[in-house]
């Protein structure tokens, strides 16, 4: 993975919000595209495991206790809940939504990288 992108990934994963999510909610969770550069990140799922996961419109990484990758989880996983165009189905949210320039920034990101189901 080339540096800057790693860097780039970095740099706006720290500017989006964070917030208390309902302990075992996965709402949110589902079949996502991700940058080449966050699913390397990733541990590799078996076909039969993604399979499995898109035919119940799920998450690969998605366990019995939750995300299993939550602190790798790609920008846009990042990003529900801390943006109105993303709002949380439980309404939960952070103190402060993020801000429209980091959000723009991130979805220019992701408009210009090669985008991969997870």
């Amino acid at each position: 993975m080339p540096y800057e992108a790693l860097e780039t990934i970095f740099s706006l994963r720290e500017q989006i919000p964070g917030f208390r999510c309902i302990v075992g909610c996965h709402d949110c969770c589902g079949p996502v595209t991700v940058s080449t550069d966050e699913m390397a990140r990733l541990p590799r799922k078996s076909d039969a495991e993604r399979d499995a996961a898109l035919s119940q419109l799920s998450c690969p990484h998605l366990g019995a206790g939750g995300c299993q990758v939550y602190q790798e989880r790609p920008l846009i996983c990042r990003l529900f809940g801390t943006t109105p165009n993303l709002p949380c189905p439980n309404g939960r949210r952070p103190v402060y939504m993020i801000e429209e320039d980091v959000e723009q920034r991130i979805h220019q990101l992701l408009r210009s990288t090669r985008q991969v189901l997870l």
